[in-house]
């Protein structure tokens, strides 16, 4: 086997002066006194400097003396006594009549016998562009959330108007039938206008269900049930966070069935009872499920089943995928809507 001959002193130090000088990446080949010994031609190309002004120079006084930093002299000066070495180290560089540049600075001394001189090897990126790229990115980012909130808040302006407006349509209503269909577009509209709260709350496009499906069965109770002392109307749901296109069907759901059941369930002004609102995610899906334990379908089948089969329910759930199925509970009745994820 063949060995290898070490490389002579002079030869060795002729090819680091080689290897600096080639190198892509700005360098400089410094001394113990931080005098220049050779510098990479992409170092003066990218500083604008005189390559035969640069060797025999200190650092500090490259070019107008910008390169005369109190911090760098410090830190410089402490990696050629061995005291520290300098990894990604950012600076500013600035020159005169022109934008300052951001560098990235890294300096190690470089092995060597004790008898030979040290020499430190300085190499220099200039991330100016990276780090205005990242400012224009988060100047976006904040453009973005600025018109996010905008939106949302031009949304809930235009939501008040429609409640506003159907309310008072309610009130000029000449029939009872028309005032109920004008009453449930408002919910619906209200369902709507508690997911824009809950979407403008959390700044991000998905919602937490049991915050929002509570305010939105407290805006539905308040509106429609005169004695909260007869009726009860509670949530449960767990932590679970859907988006926005999911969530507006899961609210329209429980808005019609919550309307339905306190429509049909009690029709006794003296009525009691309770109508509860349940979202648990299953294995491989979610269980959504709205019951009360008032007349039931066959106390009041023929105005039930409209508001327990409607095609609002229906066609909600088709775009959820999910399975509508609807159960008496003795007393009371049980609406479940099931989705199951192909496995």
């Amino acid at each position: 086997m063949e060995m290898l001959t070490p490389l002579k002193p002079e030869r060795a130090s002729s090819l680091g002066l080689a290897l600096v000088v080639s190198s892509s990446t700005p360098l400089l080949l410094l001394n113990e006194q931080l005098i220049v010994m050779a510098a990479s031609g992409s170092f003066c190309s990218a500083f604008s400097l005189d390559p035969d002004t640069v060797v025999g120079t200190e650092l500090f006084a490259l070019g107008d003396g910008e390169w005369n930093i109190p911090q760098l002299r410090v830190l410089l000066r402490a990696t050629a006594s061995g005291l520290a070495a300098i990894d990604t180290y950012e600076m500013d560089l600035a020159r005169a009549g022109g934008s300052p540049r951001r560098l990235v600075l890294n300096a190690h001394v470089l092995d060597h016998p004790t008898e030979e001189a040290m020499r430190l090897v300085l190499s220099v990126i200039d991330v100016t562009k990276d780090r205005q790229d990242e400012r224009d990115k988060d100047d976006l980012a904040r453009s973005n959330t600025l018109l996010l909130q905008e939106l949302h808040h031009r949304v809930a302006n235009s939501l008040q108007i429609i409640s506003s407006v159907l309310m008072q349509r309610v009130r000029g209503a000449q029939s009872e039938e028309t005032r109920g269909h004008l009453r449930d577009a408002h919910h619906r509209v209200m369902s709507i206008a508690t997911l824009q709260r809950q979407l403008a709350a959390t700044a991000s496009d998905e919602v937490r269900l049991g915050p929002y499906l509570t305010e939105l069965c407290a805006s539905i109770g308040a509106s429609m049930i005169a004695d909260p002392d007869l009726v009860a109307l509670r949530v449960t749901a767990d932590d679970t966070a859907t988006g926005a296109d999911q969530s507006v069907s899961l609210g329209l759901i429980v808005t019609e069935l919550v309307i339905n059941a306190l429509k049909h369930a009690f029709p006794a002004l003296d009525s009691t009872g309770a109508i509860a609102v349940e979202f648990h995610t299953v294995a491989h899906g979610w269980t959504l499920s709205v019951s009360d334990n008032g007349i039931g379908m066959h106390g009041n089948h023929e105005s039930a089943k409209p508001g327990l089969g409607t095609g609002i329910v229906k066609a909600l759930a088709g775009q959820l995928e999910a399975n509508v199925v609807v159960s008496e509970l003795h007393p009371g009745t049980l609406v479940t809507v099931t989705h199951r994820a192909a496995q």
